[in-house]
């Protein structure tokens, strides 16, 4: 037999894994060699504008504050910039890539806007990758910015169609009459989880309770007062079983990341962080028309993303699950492979997901309570990165090599998943 193209992972805590070997890389079905390591993806530059309340800027302004903070942060001139990708919370398309990119004066050779709702950064950054790879850009910008609190107030996910006139599209317009509201979908597969593996609301109160541990560490943080099991089991019920601190904070606020070459990398600021692996997928888009309640496209994106990275869930150091709602995290938990489908509840138990634990959940307070301005993919990533640099101050985790990075959009139904290293392949 030939010799396996991929070379045994020993880490500092005995566990081992496949990575791939330098010189044999494989992305899906494209094998590539070393003279393409040069052109291997990396993140350079993230930058944050003003959150979680910002009153004086709007969506555009949230997309100009981050980039020029992510081209600070790196060092790179705006002027390198040949791609480019976004979303955002602007009225009537206002940010779209092409308005933002005439907007932010970019001239680029490489444009996407794929919109999978707040997973789209993580596809953007499996699109990304590969026109980096393929030679098609050199250096992708991603921006994102939303006045959601400011402009609306904590509206996101309750109101349904409720204009006058207002045009209900697809399959919604048997739905929505009815009062299924994003929140309440999302409590129909909450509800789901519960019947089928007996998942108890206590159980889901512990993700809310170990990322608002985080948030107490984070100066940015929509909210930051101690939260307890019983604080969060007792709050208001929004939608049966979904409690109020179930549900993700609305704020304002805007990212960017910068990605280029690992050879461009080498001449710049601070340490890249490596693309190891990056997938997406899409189970269906409107609730109805899922077909398992208790599983989403994550159980075919994560495994994905871990196998192009070469790592398995025991070598993450960190994880950054977009937390709409306690459920999507416990969902997607399972769906990677942390566990067994229905075992969520008790894994998140004990502490396991706080900083201290096994797995550090969502560093920075993730959606429930630092920021979440309607779609929160991006500061996943951002976070992942920082994590990696070591740059994360008090929610620093010890020795952070791996991190993963999963955000979902729609109704459960988009995920996109990133596994993001200190090291290169």
């Amino acid at each position: 037999m030939g010799s396996d193209p991929r070379r045994r992972r020993v880490d500092r805590r005995g566990r081992g894994s496949l990575r791939p070997d330098p010189v044999r890389l494989r992305c899906g079905e494209r094998l590539v060699t070393s003279a393409s390591s040069r052109r291997s993806p990396v993140i350079v530059g993230t930058g944050l504008s003003d959150h979680p309340v910002a009153p004086d800027l709007d969506a555009v302004q949230h997309h100009v504050l981050a980039m020029q903070r992510a081209l600070a942060d790196c060092g790179i001139d705006k002027r390198e910039i040949d791609g480019y990708m976004c979303a955002g919370g602007g009225p009537s398309g206002v940010d779209s890539a092409v308005n933002m990119a005439e907007y932010l004066q970019i001239d680029h050779r490489w444009i996407d806007s794929t919109m999978t709702g707040g997973s789209a950064f993580e596809f953007y950054v499996q699109h990304a990758s590969a026109a980096i790879r393929d030679g098609h850009c050199d250096t992708v910008l991603i921006t994102y910015g939303s006045d959601l609190l400011s402009k609306q107030g904590r509206m996101l996910g309750t109101r349904g169609f409720q204009g006058s006139g207002e045009r209900i599209p697809g399959p919604l317009q048997y739905e929505s009459p009815y009062g299924n509201v994003l929140v309440g979908a999302y409590a129909m597969a909450a509800r789901r989880h519960m019947h089928e593996f007996g998942t108890t609301s206590e159980q889901l109160a512990e993700i809310a309770v170990a990322v608002r541990s985080h948030a107490q560490l984070n100066p940015g943080a929509r909210y930051r007062s101690p939260l307890s099991v019983d604080d969060v089991v007792n709050s208001r019920m929004i939608a049966d079983p979904l409690h109020m601190y179930d549900c993700c904070a609305i704020t304002d606020g805007g990212g960017a990341i910068i990605l280029t070459t690992a050879e461009r990398a080498r001449d710049l600021r601070k340490p890249p962080v490596h693309v190891l692996g990056s997938a997406g997928a899409q189970t269906h888009w409107n609730i109805s028309q899922m077909g398992d309640y208790t599983r989403s496209a994550a159980a075919t994106s994560g495994p994905a993303a871990l196998a192009q990275a070469g790592v398995k869930p025991a070598d993450i150091d960190t994880v950054q699950i977009y937390d709409s709602f306690t459920i999507t995290v416990l969902m997607i938990l399972e769906d990677l492979g942390f566990c067994l489908k229905g075992e969520g509840g008790s894994f998140v138990e004990d502490g396991r997901l706080r900083l201290g634990g096994d797995l550090p959940l969502n560093t920075d307070g993730g959606g429930l309570s630092a920021v979440h301005p309607g779609m929160r993919g991006i500061f996943l990533l951002i976070e992942a990165t920082r994590q990696l640099r070591g740059e994360a101050g008090e929610a620093q985790v010890p020795n952070c090599e791996i991190a993963a990075a999963v955000g979902s959009g729609g109704w459960l139904s988009c995920i996109g998943a990133v596994v993001l290293g200190k090291e290169s392949p």
